[in-house]
């Protein structure tokens, strides 16, 4: 038996059900159509200005470019007219007769590298058009090119078929008119028209115009009931703020775009604006903002930047060019080297997408870098506002880790004071010689970290102590670990004689244990159901005990803070440390009575729980004990 040679074959495809699935899958937002519209009369105008360049002949009688948006209630219909390049007969059927051909993209790859650099052409699928019928049941094309003189006209009902007849129009270009669906009538409406131009074609190159709204009739008894030609009225700003040369932009055209875009009332406390060549090509225009926006914590709400492609909005949240921390940033991103999906709604994540992002990040930071240096108060009301976000950065970002460290604020013991205004940077440069470490302490507000025991023994050296209360700080210096080769160290973890290096150090922390072996014996006994062990400290001057954990543990706010998130946390028991010096520890050591030293013992370790900033799980019985001690002392 022989075998059957190969056939190739070609894939069959039903056009009714083809542009069925492209009407009602590609588009999730009806409104999207007036802008794929108006982007292809744009692209038929900004041919004809080429065409016009190679002969100019073609642009005789043309006069003003402009884009014509009419809706008329009555007979439920939107009409949009340009003076473009319009279609010839076979162009007609070539580009309108073929679902997904692009007239646009063919025409690109005609033009040489400066004519592409010039060009200001939007379409690239080719099924922008097919959008029309998300609302209209019926599309009647009207079309001239330009340098004849036939007019050609396409009707269909996006079924599968369409009809083609000859016309006639008074000069080159495209009309389209959509004959509405009974629910998409709210097109019909010019009011509605022009809020949908405003937000998706505002910024387009050419105006586009709609007739003004009627004036009052009035009753005279002569007026002639033949209709007035209707004035013309731009809708769009026919001119993309970012596109221009920084050289020519005014602050106050600056501060009145920031306002346009984010909806704010104050002016923006900076901005970068930026336009790149190369490998990659995009406009960049960013905002840092004065106020908070009222969702800032909420970072599931929105954010992002306004993305356009050629001046054509195409997304108002692109929330892939800027990581979560820098989510207060506000601006405008124009390129048409992104690739988006078919209907222009989606961004595809991808090496371009990547490089933006990263290109964008740095600038931001290099942005706020130059506010900190050159315009330090300014920089101090970004910090009083979005300091703690960007404290979020060294977490998410691993790149640029260092260059956010030099602009986080902190505040130290060096004014106790709780605005945060010195840097990494300045603490480094005041270290003293021998120092080698960053030393923090985390608490659950300033006063709590101000007055930790924790920082006592630094103190009394001179050493300057970070003071953090931020609810994010302790997430932020897990992921900081360093800076300038210096460790950040938690002065709540681990054990203090690690630092100590000096032999005098040495011999008093050696002394204070033996000192304190049969203390240590006791109180261990009373409470090792809440501790995991007790141990002498030179860390405490002048308190008597407190508390801390493992090195790399979790520390009490970051656990208080998972906890309040209902974030199931494993047992610990934190490490008491005692100062044996203290009177209290002294007089402990000398109780006879167990009864009475267990009620001590409980006491100093319920006042080390408090003064970490912790809440007792037993508070009436600490409030017990702490009474039968006054009345002990007060009948004494």
């Amino acid at each position: 038996m022989t075998a059957e040679a190969p056939q190739t074959m070609g894939f069959q495809t039903e056009a009714k059900r083809l542009l069925h699935l492209m009407i009602h899958s590609l588009y999730s937002n009806r409104e999207i159509f007036l802008r794929e519209l108006i982007s292809n009369a744009s692209d038929a105008i900004d041919k004809h200005r080429f065409a016009v360049i190679a002969d100019s002949s073609l642009g005789t009688g043309v006069g003003d470019y402009r884009i014509r948006v009419e809706a008329d209630s009555e007979a439920k219909t939107i009409t949009i007219d340009d003076n473009g390049i319009g279609m010839s007969r076979d162009e007609v059927v070539d580009n309108l007769g073929t679902i997904a051909k692009s007239g646009t993209a063919a025409f690109m790859e005609q033009l040489s590298g400066d004519q592409k650099a010039d060009s200001q052409l939007i379409g690239q699928f080719g099924v922008g058009f097919y959008s029309s019928f998300i609302v209209a049941d019926r599309v009647v094309v009207v079309t001239r090119k330009a340098g004849e003189e036939a007019a050609t006209q396409w009707e269909s009902a996006g079924e599968d078929e369409f009809t083609i007849s000859e016309s006639s129009r008074s000069c080159a270009g495209t009309t389209i008119t959509l004959h509405l669906k009974e629910d998409a009538e709210e097109f019909a409406d010019s009011w509605r028209v022009r809020s949908v131009i405003k937000k998706y074609s505002d910024h387009i190159s050419v105006p586009v115009l709609m007739p003004e709204p009627p004036a009052p009739a009035e009753d005279d008894e002569g007026a002639d009931d033949v209709p007035a030609e209707p004035d013309w009225q731009a809708v769009n700003e026919a001119k993309a703020l970012w596109t221009r040369s920084r050289s020519e932009i005014s602050d106050e055209e600056y501060q009145a775009f920031y306002k346009h875009i984010s909806h704010d009332f104050e002016d923006a406390l900076s901005w970068s604006h930026n336009a790149v060549e190369g490998k990659l090509e995009y406009t960049s225009l960013l905002y840092l903002p004065q106020r908070a926006p009222f969702d800032l914590w909420q970072r599931e709400g929105v954010r992002g930047l306004k993305l356009y492609v050629q001046r054509t909005f195409i997304m108002d949240e692109a929330e892939q060019f800027l990581p979560m921390y820098l989510r207060f940033v506000k601006g405008v991103l124009d390129s048409s080297d992104l690739p988006l999906n078919v209907s222009r709604e989606l961004l595809q994540q991808n090496q371009q997408v990547d490089a933006i992002r990263g290109a964008l990040t740095k600038r931001v930071l290099d942005m706020l870098s130059k506010m900190a240096n050159k315009q330090p108060e300014d920089y101090i009301r970004f910090w009083d506002t979005f300091g703690a976000v960007l404290k979020e950065g060294p977490a998410e970002d691993f790149t640029n880790r260092e260059k956010i460290a030099d602009l986080l604020r902190f505040a130290t013991t060096r004014d106790d004071e709780a605005s945060q205004r010195i840097s990494l940077k300045q603490y480094v440069e005041a270290m003293k010689d021998d120092q080698q470490s960053i030393y923090y302490v985390v608490a659950e507000n300033h006063a709590t970290a101000k007055n930790s025991p924790h920082i006592e023994a630094l103190r009394k050296q001179g050493v300057e102590v970070l003071l953090l209360s931020d609810r994010v700080d302790e997430w932020l210096m897990s992921h900081l670990a360093e800076y300038d080769g210096k460790t950040l160290r938690d002065c709540a973890k681990g054990e203090w004689d690690e630092s100590a290096d000096d032999e005098d150090t040495k011999k008093a922390l050696e002394a204070a244990e033996k000192a304190s072996e049969s203390l240590i014996e006791r109180m261990q006994g009373v409470l090792s159901d809440r501790v995991s062990g007790i141990r002498p400290t030179i860390r405490l001057t002048s308190s008597p005990a407190c508390l801390t954990v493992a090195e790399h543990e979790m520390g009490a706010q970051m656990r208080r803070i998972m906890e309040a998130a209902g974030q199931e946390m494993p047992e610990t028991k934190p490490t008491m440390e005692i100062n044996v010096e203290h009177p209290l520890l002294q007089r402990l050591d000398q109780e006879s009575d167990e009864d009475r030293f267990a009620d001590l013992a409980r006491i100093l370790l319920d006042q080390a729980v408090l003064a970490e900033g912790s809440v007792l799980e037993d508070p009436a019985s600490y409030v017990a004990r702490l009474n039968k001690l006054l009345v002990e002392m007060s009948s004494a």
